[in-house]
């Protein structure tokens, strides 16, 4: 029986980008006010090595509406956070969360009659 040595050098983890969760908690707010108003259905939650993606859904097996993505990477230029439509053009991008959500929260404001 051969016991293999440990490596001298173990492999760190693969490092994911994730959504912290008062990040989360803005999002997920923003979600349920337009899954009460009928516009949503499904989301998605993506945690990959450079970024994180919240996908948005009108029904499930389509492609997402929008992408909200954060890339820290780009946290000291444009800023981290944006809002990508299903045509993949960015709508807004910024350093502040709440203040990039907000080209979604338009689609809420209705006129009532």
């Amino acid at each position: 029986m051969t016991v293999q040595p440990p490596t001298p050098f173990p492999q760190p983890a693969p490092v994911q980008t994730a959504f912290h969760r008062t990040e989360l908690n803005v999002i997920l707010s923003l979600y349920g006010r337009m899954v009460a108003a009928g516009e949503w259905r499904d989301y998605g939650i993506s945690n990959l090595s450079d970024m994180a993606v919240f996908s948005v859904f009108r029904r499930t097996a389509e492609h997402p509406l929008y992408r909200i993505e954060k890339r820290p990477r780009l946290r000291n230029r444009q800023g981290q956070y944006s809002v990508v439509g299903m045509d993949g053009q960015i709508l807004k991008r910024g350093h502040d969360l709440k203040t990039v959500l907000r080209v979604l929260e338009r689609k809420l404001i209705r006129a009532v009659e």
